[in-house]
């Protein structure tokens, strides 16, 4: 019985060059082929006109060729797209496009589900299936640039691993789809035009400032002290504010980099003036700038978006008071499923339903 072929797309370059010379083919086909995978976004060995019949087959024969495929698409009235991909076994992870006045954003998933269960996410009510591969992650990135030029006329600007899942917790696989999104031989997107966000892993952001990436990082902060942050989001137990303050140091301290803040503001629980002291106090701990996030509430949720006054206050003060490089993110995609894990929990297409 044969073994299991490989995928095309999870093999290095060195490899399909080998499998190029073994079989006797000339060597500057497999960076034709290469060129077709990763900059030019083909799903299939027959959209390869250049390469020839005996080698397509050849490649057929010898590995699979798996992608991502679109479930369901929602536009809201304010432009965002939600796309909701099927992976090759079934299963359901979600891409948004952003489009504002000054950029076009993807924002990606890394997982399909998640394991950290935050209280305040659709995502965390979904179990962790698998790490998605470099290919997959890819593949929404490919599928969302397409979208911002044929449906925008815009190019896209940036990307941000803020979707389903927990980016270092599959790190080998993000690393990898960023080096295909990144690199002259992929979509040759800069690195700082990527930003990674975590909820809070302080060993693997220390691994990212020994690797000396050259993608931005964020944090899923949400709140700055403890007792707080444990409520809605358990990671805590195990990284709480000074171990992520110290893991935070090591990281711009080899990278150079600043960090970004994300701070979700919610109604009656991290929104007051007091809380934004403590935002302020932890901030100092390295270069920074904050995104202040308006809640986009998700079915059935304990949480509720804040009012845009105290909003507006909570940011000025940051600004203001603290000298602290702010954002406010106001919410997008309201009247469709925008926030991160509802169209997969929703599942409208019947593709798949994640259940607990």
């Amino acid at each position: 019985m044969a073994g299991k072929k490989s995928d095309i797309r999870n093999i290095s370059f060195q490899e399909l060059l080998d499998w190029i010379l073994e079989n006797k083919f000339p060597k500057f086909r497999a960076k034709q082929i290469y060129d077709w995978l990763w900059k030019k976004s083909v799903t299939s060995y027959d959209q390869m006109p250049n390469v020839p019949k005996a080698i397509k087959d050849g490649l057929k024969e010898s590995f699979d060729f798996s992608f991502l495929t679109v479930a369901d698409e929602q536009v809201s009235e304010d432009g965002t797209i939600k796309a909701a991909f099927n992976t090759p076994v079934k299963q359901t992870v979600e891409g948004v496009l952003i489009p504002t006045s000054s950029r076009m954003t993807a924002c990606i998933s890394s997982q399909a589900g998640c394991s950290l269960a935050c209280k305040f996410c659709a995502t965390g009510r979904l179990k962790l299936l698998r790490n998605l591969l470099p290919g997959e992650i890819y593949d929404q990135v490919a599928y969302l640039k397409n979208q911002a030029s044929t449906r925008y006329e815009i190019n896209l600007s940036n990307i941000v691993y803020m979707g389903m899942g927990e980016p270092l917790l599959n790190y080998a696989n993000v690393l990898k789809s960023i080096e295909h999104i990144t690199s002259p031989e992929g979509l040759g997107i800069s690195p700082k035009r990527i930003t990674v966000s975590t909820a809070g892993i302080a060993k693997m952001i220390k691994k990212l400032g020994d690797d000396k990436v050259k993608f931005n990082l964020a944090l899923s902060l949400h709140a700055a002290n403890d007792a707080k942050r444990t409520e809605i989001m358990d990671i805590n137990d195990t990284n709480n504010l000074a171990t992520l303050k110290e893991a935070l140091e090591y990281f711009h301290e080899r990278t150079g980099t600043r960090v970004t803040f994300e701070y979700i503001i919610f109604k009656d629980f991290n929104d007051t003036i007091e809380d934004a002291k403590e935002l302020a106090e932890f901030a100092k701990c390295v270069p920074c700038k904050i995104n202040i996030i308006e809640y986009n509430p998700i079915d059935d949720g304990e949480f509720e978006q804040a009012d845009p006054k105290k909003v507006d206050a909570f940011a000025k003060f940051l600004e203001e008071k603290c000298n602290l490089i702010v954002h406010v993110r106001r919410s997008r995609g309201k009247d469709i499923d925008a926030a991160c894990g509802q169209l997969a929990n929703k599942n409208k297409t019947g593709n798949v339903v994640f259940k607990n």
